[in-house]
Formats: C-alpha cells, structure tokens, sequence
C-alpha cells in the first residue's frame, strides 16, 4: 500500500494546510464529538478539495487527533515554566502556589485562545476516548515544566505528600477539564457574554486552585 504521508518536514503550504485541518477538526470534534465527525467532513470544513488530505498529512484521525494535542501543549508548557521560575527565587512555596502552577497555565491559554474556543470541549473528549487516553494524559503530566516543578518540590523525603494517589489524580484532572470545557460551552453558546470571557476565565481559575486544595488537604490532611 503507498504511503501517502510526506516524506520530510512541511513545506510552508503544506504547514498552513495542516493548521487548516487541526483547526477544522477540534471545532467539529468540540461541537459534535469524535463518533460524529468524517474525515471527510474535516477536510470540507477546513477548504481542502482533495478528500485524502488528512490522511496524507495525518495518516489517519488518531494522529490527526494527537496532532491537534500536540499542539497546545508547548503554549501551556512555556506559560507553566514562567510561573515555576517564580517560584525559584520565593522563600516559602505554598500549596496554593504549587496547585496554581498546575492548574492556571491552562486556564491562561484558554483565555489566549479566545472566544470562541473549542480546546477545552475537544480535551474533554480525548481524556475519555480508548484510544487516545494514555496519549491525551502523557501528554500533559510528561511535559517539561511539570517535570521541573515536580523536582523543584522533591525534598527528598518519604513524605506521602510526593506521591499523589491515582484516585486524587483522576478526581483533579476530571474536575479541571470538564470544568473548562463547561465554561468554554457557555461562552461559545451566549450564555455568558464575550465582553466577560477573560473575568470568567480568571474566576474559573481561582475556583479550581481553591477546590484542588481543598481535595489535598482532604487526602493528606495538611498543605
């Protein structure tokens, strides 16, 4: 069978091509879920006439679809490691701070996006789709700037503290993206006006930091 994927780096017509289809397809795969939308459907959406694009670009929508992951995690991983700089230089990191390095990098890409958005509708999905779990998960706690604030908080102890159990992560990470998403769904449908994005992002942020601590401290019994 002929291998219909580019052989080398993308041309820059073939890079605007491929933005075209990311775009295209987290739009329809926000609004409409993963089970509902065609390959053919995305290569409509995104202007393109020749109906295999995707999968010469993306071999087909699994890759398409960890393309399109791929691609806002540098913005978050550069935002995160701003605000773990930060913490370098302070004499006493609270957990506050920690949670708010994990939780508001995310929150402020959103708010970059604009609105409307759809990243965060679109993660939603990934984070519970078979096949892309793993990927969708790895590619968010194996970034560089989670790495660094994880050893920047490693005291070399046995402290429970280190390891956060799987359970606390699970309830963190459902509660971050499906609350995002359920902003993201309200702004992109009217029901809180654009002109109150930004305000609404940041009060969705602070929520989550306040409500992760208070899921730590349950776990833990202490900061």
């Amino acid at each position: 069978m002929t291998d219909l994927r580019p052989a080398a780096s993308p041309t820059p017509r073939a890079q605007l091509a491929m933005d075209k289809l990311m775009s295209a397809a987290e739009r329809l795969y926000a609004e409409q879920g993963f089970a509902s939308v065609s390959i053919r459907q995305i290569s409509d959406a995104a202007g393109q006439r020749n109906k295999s694009v995707v999968q010469y670009h993306f071999s087909n929508r699994d890759e398409l679809i960890k393309a399109i992951i791929a691609r806002h995690v540098g913005p978050v991983d550069r935002l995160r490691l701003a605000m773990v700089a930060e913490l370098v230089d302070k004499p006493e990191v609270t957990l506050r701070d920690r949670v708010s390095c994990f939780v508001l990098p995310t929150v402020q890409h959103l708010i970059e996006l604009g609105t409307p958005s759809w990243h965060a509708r679109f993660m939603a999905q990934a984070f519970v789709e078979p096949n892309l779990r793993d990927y969708a998960i790895q590619s968010h706690t194996e970034s560089e700037s989670l790495r660094l604030l994880r050893d920047l908080l490693d005291t070399g102890t046995q402290d429970p503290r280190r390891e956060v159990t799987p359970v606390m992560s699970t309830m963190i990470r459902q509660l971050a993206v499906h609350m995002c998403a359920e902003l993201e769904y309200d702004l992109a449908h009217g029901r809180i006006p654009a002109s109150e994005a930004e305000q609404s992002w940041h009060r969705l942020g602070d929520h989550l930091v306040t409500a992760v601590c208070g899921i730590w401290i349950a776990f833990f019994g202490k900061d």
